[in-house]
């Protein structure tokens, strides 16, 4: 069983754990993170998740692991769905967002990354490639663009690109 770790309302660790999937109370709050990976063409990597997850297009993310940093959980899910390997100073935390129930952690990668050597967690991602912003428009008109990925974090990640 996966576990994550609960915070309060001021990111500050409860010394709970709740298993994946499991409902907890109102007032305590799990870490969320995603990246942003661009190239230098300017296009963005994106992953089509699973049928199961939805089958729609969106970024790298997932939930950090019990005992683990956001940086961390972040590390992993890159290697275990689109198995690459970063260093931590590679990845850049650009903003954090509070939600209901989850503290959401952005992070921004700039690499150019060969898709011949990514290799997809069948369970999670079916399948990965680069990008443009007209590219990803247009996803999202066709409905093929994960919406709370889209609204909730992409739009920051174009407010970060205009700084």
């Amino acid at each position: 069983m996966e576990y994550r770790d609960l915070y309060d309302k001021n990111r500050k660790p409860t010394g709970e754990k709740v298993a994946k999937g499991e409902k907890f109370d109102k007032g305590k709050y799990i870490v969320v993170v995603m990246v942003f990976i661009e190239n230098s063409k300017g296009q963005m990597l994106l992953q089509k998740r699973s049928e199961a997850k939805g089958g729609k297009w969106a970024t790298t993310g997932g939930h950090p692991t019990s005992g683990q940093s956001s940086l961390e959980g972040m590390r992993q899910e890159l290697k275990e769905e689109i198995g690459v390997v970063v260093d931590e100073s590679e990845l850049v935390l650009f903003k954090t967002q509070k939600t209901p129930k989850t503290f959401v952690d952005l992070y921004y990668l700039h690499k150019d990354i060969d898709l011949k050597d990514t290799k997809l967690q069948e369970s999670e991602v079916q399948d990965i490639g680069w990008f443009t912003k007209e590219q990803i428009q247009q996803l999202v008109k066709d409905g093929q663009f994960f919406m709370p990925h889209y609204q909730g974090a992409y739009l920051e990640y174009l407010k970060l690109e205009k700084k």
